[in-house]
């Protein structure tokens, strides 16, 4: 191959990039909102008895989706972690649960689970106490009709650190977990320390409009979100065939991860409930967008860390949260596609223990 040829070739892979960024970034409103436009924040603190008394200790959740029913943990995982069922905000929460330290909420993204952070959560239990969630209508959580705006899912999550008794703490979020911990930053910042958004463009605005037609590979990544949208027609195509749906944006989205590991989200998602929580969120849109507008007049006063896995968004991550924040630092992971926390864990890791080290060793 000439030079000029291989410089032709990055040039062109160059340029797909920067038009698959600036497509996902218009077209992925449905995978980002905001909250309504309350920033009050609680100003009461939970006692110890009444925090004790909205988690269940007597019903630990067990079978697929839980701690005790997941396949290939990490070794002595059941030493340090545990599944919880823990009533907050009128809603029922799955949480693994386990490590010393201040707390750090884990929010995973689309079509995962809390399994998603399994390879960190021993390392990152050394330093913190880590509670990785199921969001509303995923996994074991509860799966009402209503209320997958982020604006609504921050709340969630707000109640459950509240029941746990935490008053501020750290957010790490990948993909939908993105939207949602830059909805808990956004309209709760006296809360949320530091955040760390992993591997969108950004949260979209009502402004950015999509083209119809877009290139094949970039309309192979984004076509699910409007599909997802509409009502109905996905669970008929969907049941029964979970597999392939799934299966293939597992592929589609960048990189690979192992069988075993994509047929245990299949597995979580093969119920009716569970696949229409699982489409809740990009249902949301209308509100999610428009609340998204308001918010991103204010920008982030705490410090953000962007991540990008290199074979996915990469730096534009970064580049798309700059204007939304004061404080952005910008990670662009090499060795990882979209799953970054599946295929990089150590990368991932050791990006998340140096921009944690100043809350870890905060009074």
């Amino acid at each position: 191959m000439t030079a000029a040829t291989n410089s032709a070739l990055l040039t062109a892979a160059r340029t797909r990039r920067r038009l698959l960024a600036s497509a996902s970034l218009a077209m992925l409103g449905a995978h980002i909102g905001l909250a309504n436009s309350a920033r009050a924040e609680s100003s009461s603190i939970r006692t110890k008895e009444s925090t004790m008394a909205t988690i269940q200790l007597d019903a630990t959740p067990t079978g697929t989706g839980s701690a005790s029913g997941a396949p290939n943990l990490p070794a002595g995982f059941a030493d340090t972690f545990e599944s919880r069922f823990i009533e907050a905000g009128g809603l029922r929460q799955h949480a693994v649960i386990g490590g010393d330290g201040p707390p750090l909420l884990l929010v995973h993204g689309w079509p995962e689970t809390w399994y998603a952070w399994r390879l960190l959560m021993p390392e990152l239990a050394r330093d913190f106490q880590v509670i990785a969630v199921d969001q509303r209508g995923i996994g074991l959580t509860d799966k009402p009709e209503e209320g997958y705006d982020t604006g609504s899912v921050a709340r969630d999550l707000i109640a459950l650190m509240d029941a746990l008794g935490h008053d501020k703490f750290a957010v790490v979020g990948h993909d939908t977990g993105f939207a949602i911990g830059y909805a808990l930053a956004a309209d709760y910042p006296g809360r949320v320390e530091r955040v760390v958004l992993i591997d969108l463009p950004g949260p979209p605005l009502t402004t950015t409009s999509p083209p119809v037609f877009v290139p094949g590979p970039i309309n192979n990544r984004l076509w699910h979100i409007p599909f997802n949208r509409v009502e109905q027609l996905p669970e008929q195509l969907i049941s029964g065939r979970e597999a392939i749906y799934f299966g293939y944006e597992f592929v589609i989205q960048g990189g690979t991860l192992p069988a075993e590991t994509v047929d245990f989200y299949v597995q979580t998602l093969s119920n009716a409930d569970s696949l229409r929580g699982s489409l809740g969120f990009y249902r949301a849109f209308e509100t999610t967008l428009a609340q998204n507008d308001q918010r991103a007049t204010t920008p982030l006063s705490m410090p953000v860390l962007a991540i990008g896995g290199a074979a996915s968004y990469g730096e534009h991550v970064g580049e798309a949260m700059t204007p939304l924040a004061d404080d952005v630092q910008t990670v662009a992971i090499p060795s990882a596609g979209h799953w970054v926390a599946e295929q990089a864990p150590d990368e991932l890791l050791a990006a998340l223990t140096a921009f944690l080290a100043p809350y870890r060793t905060m009074d």
